[in-house]
């Protein structure tokens, strides 16, 4: 009898939903797609939603025009997408990329990575603040303090694509990610038959819910927009200590595994310097300077 109906009654049977949202012909909808497109317009409306408000800004001056984040968003999309697939293309999967060039090309068959998109999105970010006399680091927080809700929903999208697993576990909420869509496409489960942690919603809770109110008290409660630099920070830190807890109960990519000692992965390396630049950025910060009477 096949080992899929010998599971602990603790576990949970992967829901069947499947990836593509809506199919039209050769055109797909994919959820993963609607998470990055809802997260970066979720993102560009928050931002727009800062800098009109005058509470949040010394004296109230406004940092910067809605217009200028009209136009950022074009910047914002390119960095995501250009910064996502090369930060996968080097730090995840070279060596098929070298063998396969023609692939890199092909990002609707997957791989996007935070950390290439996170840079993408900051040379994005400086380029276009200078260019419109804007200061870069009131753009990195305005920005920044939208973000976690854009990861929260591609999380939340990994987890319906069965992809980017947790590790075997024996916990009650453990998840099989395997169902009868899986098995039609394929003749087997990529993560097997036995319940794994559901690191996607892990990720999806801390690196959006979580740290998006935590963002949200520093902007709001702490006035933390008129010391530039300390909300951009605490969304680096933040991420970076987020990713590191999670990947403890991650799998790691099949194509690297643990890099260290049976533990350590590619998530923890890339972001720990996040972690000790989020914790400069805000150790570092300094309020506005008012300016004086004559």
């Amino acid at each position: 009898m096949n080992d899929y109906f010998l599971l602990p009654m603790a576990s949970l049977s992967f829901p069947n939903i499947d990836p593509i949202l809506v199919q039209i012909g050769p055109l797909a909808v994919h959820w993963y797609g609607i998470g990055y497109i809802v997260g970066i317009l979720f993102a560009w409306w928050y931002a727009k939603r800062l800098v009109t408000n005058t509470r949040l800004w010394p004296d109230g001056v406004l940092p910067m025009k809605p217009i200028d984040l009209d136009d950022f968003i074009v910047w914002a999309a390119a960095g995501v997408v250009l910064g996502g697939r090369t930060g996968y293309v080097l730090f995840y999967d070279l060596k098929r990329y070298i063998d396969h060039p023609a692939d890199i090309l092909a990002i609707w068959q997957g791989g996007m990575s935070f950390h290439g998109g996170l840079l993408g999105v900051i040379l994005a970010m400086t380029l276009f603040s200078l260019k419109r006399g804007i200061r870069t680091w009131s753009l990195f927080d305005v920005v920044a303090a939208g973000v976690p809700v854009g990861l929260g929903l591609v999380r939340v999208a990994n987890f319906v694509n069965a992809e980017l697993w947790g590790r075997v576990t024996d916990v009650s909420w453990g998840v099989v990610f395997c169902n009868e869509r899986i098995l039609q496409a394929q003749t087997q489960c990529p993560a097997g038959t036995l319940p794994r942690h559901p690191s996607q919603l892990y990720e999806a809770l801390l690196e959006g819910v979580v740290l998006f109110l935590v963002l949200r008290f520093l902007t709001h409660s702490r006035l933390k927009l008129k010391t530039p630099r300390f909300v951009g920070g605490a969304f680096i830190c933040g991420y970076g200590l987020s990713r590191i807890f999670v990947e403890f109960f991650r799998e790691p990519d099949q194509q690297l595994g643990y890099l260290l000692g049976g533990w350590l992965t590619m998530g923890m390396v890339l972001s720990l310097p996040m972690v000790l630049a989020g914790i400069w950025a805000m150790a570092t910060a300094k309020q506005i300077a008012q300016p004086q009477p004559a």
